[in-house]
């Protein structure tokens, strides 16, 4: 009898939840199918719950493409901002948090891409203008860059960096060389330089190939380029960051690169590592604020430039989402012609 009893409720609470599925998703989409689906792919029930709610939202033919789909991600995010935007409630703090975890998502599906996954070999495939960083034992560091990839030797522009003796030759030399790849991760490698060619009119050095390539410190953001006017200003300590305007004007600069993490900005002079610095710029009318810590400086001697990559402190929802937006491209802002189509989404935004 107590079998019958906890058979029948068990029954109950399946068919129940079987209802409510439906009665949510509408339709007579299997929900159970899209949940075991979202479980394949890593997501918590709560996280599918919140893709589910999303599905529905944007009547969505086949719901589970959203474990896969990054187009059906960017439409559905796209879709939910515009939605929020019309019924005034875009800037209220729950619905900024519920955008912020569909661009995680969105992040998540997008770095399972084989690109990103999929990493180099050997040094053969390193393509042209990929900047270096090479270490060289009792030296320093010195910034490079690849002027062309042959079979036998890749051709690299003549280290700048810390003063050499005169009469020096890299001839010989064991390197330690760093890069960076784009929408991939870092990469190390050691090579012998074959030829010195100080003499020529452009000096180049020819270094050897290596097969024992290791892949290190993979993307954990989606970067993209940007050539945007910034203002820059140097902060005391890190403890001094906020998202609050400056009114006063900073030191110019222009952004390189843009993330949710952190930015490239041009700036002239040589840049140091560990300035604590905020920076302002525009994405359409929208002025944000980015503060953090500078990681990386690339010096170019010749223009006296220098080129810093910041580490950001955490983003406030609204500003990682607006620059999410414009990283995913959502609205068309990197292809100004159709700004203009979104104009009254992004506006304030």
């Amino acid at each position: 009898m107590i079998l019958m009893i906890v058979t029948f409720v068990l029954l109950l609470i399946v068919v129940t939840f079987i209802v409510l599925l439906r009665r949510a998703g509408g339709g007579s989409f299997p929900w159970i199918h899209f949940y075991a689906k979202g479980k394949e792919a890593g997501f918590s029930f709560s996280e599918v719950n919140l893709l589910r709610k999303v599905a529905v939202e944007g009547r969505l033919k086949n719901p589970t493409s959203l474990f896969w789909s990054v187009k059906q991600l960017d439409r559905s995010i796209r879709g939910t901002i515009i939605r929020f935007k019309s019924e005034g409630v875009l800037d209220e703090l729950n619905n900024m948090v519920f955008l912020s975890k569909l661009f995680d998502f969105r992040k998540a599906v997008e770095l399972k891409l084989p690109k990103y996954t999929i990493g180099l070999k050997t040094t053969r495939k390193i393509t042209k203008m990929q900047f270096l960083k090479i270490s060289l034992p009792g030296a320093g560091v010195y910034i490079s860059q690849v002027v062309e990839n042959q079979r036998r030797y890749i051709a690299i522009t003549y280290p700048e960096g810390p003063k050499l003796p005169p009469g020096y030759e890299f001839k010989g030399e064991k390197l330690h060389i760093y890069f960076w790849r784009k929408d991939d991760a870092g990469y190390v490698f050691e090579s012998r330089v074959l030829e010195d060619h100080m003499d020529r009119k452009v000096p180049i050095l020819y270094i050897a190939h290596s097969d024992s390539i290791i892949r290190s410190q993979k993307r954990s953001s989606i970067r993209v380029d940007i050539n945007a006017p910034a203002e820059l200003f140097p902060l005391k300590v890190i403890g001094q960051a906020s998202e609050e305007v400056e009114e006063k004007r900073g030191i110019r600069c222009r952004l390189q690169d843009l993330s949710e993490d952190g930015a490239a900005l041009l700036i002239g002079g040589h840049g140091k590592v560990g300035m604590n610095v905020k920076i302002q710029f525009k994405l359409s009318d929208t002025l944000l604020v980015m503060c953090g810590v500078v990681k990386g400086v690339s010096f170019q001697k010749n223009k006296n430039t220098s080129i810093i990559h910041i580490q950001a402190v955490p983003l406030s929802e609204r500003t990682k989402n607006r620059i999410l937006a414009y990283v995913y491209n959502l609205f068309g802002e990197r292809n100004p012609d159709n700004v203009k189509n979104s104009s009254a989404v992004l506006e304030g935004w």
